[in-house]
């Protein structure tokens, strides 16, 4: 059974979270941190790869609180 979640660029992800209110707060070699404020806040790691593997956006998605479904339709 084939995933539902997309393989996608970091670029894809990070357009769909900075429109989320989600910002960059910081870049460590090849992983961007993205945090969101609130209480609480959420901080998210994207890792700067070509792509993006499915696991790791599902991951992603459940650290900023965005269900699949929400995240597709910004895409």
């Amino acid at each position: 059974m084939g995933s539902k979640y997309p393989l996608l660029k970091p670029q894809q992800i990070i357009k769909v979270l900075t429109i989320l209110g989600f910002e960059k707060v910081s870049q460590k070699g090849s992983h961007a941190k993205y945090k969101k404020a609130g209480k609480p806040s959420k901080i998210v790691i994207i890792p700067m790869h070509d792509e993006v593997a499915r696991g790791t956006l599902k991951s992603i998605l459940e650290q900023a609180g965005i269900g699949l479904d929400d995240f597709l339709d910004y895409l």
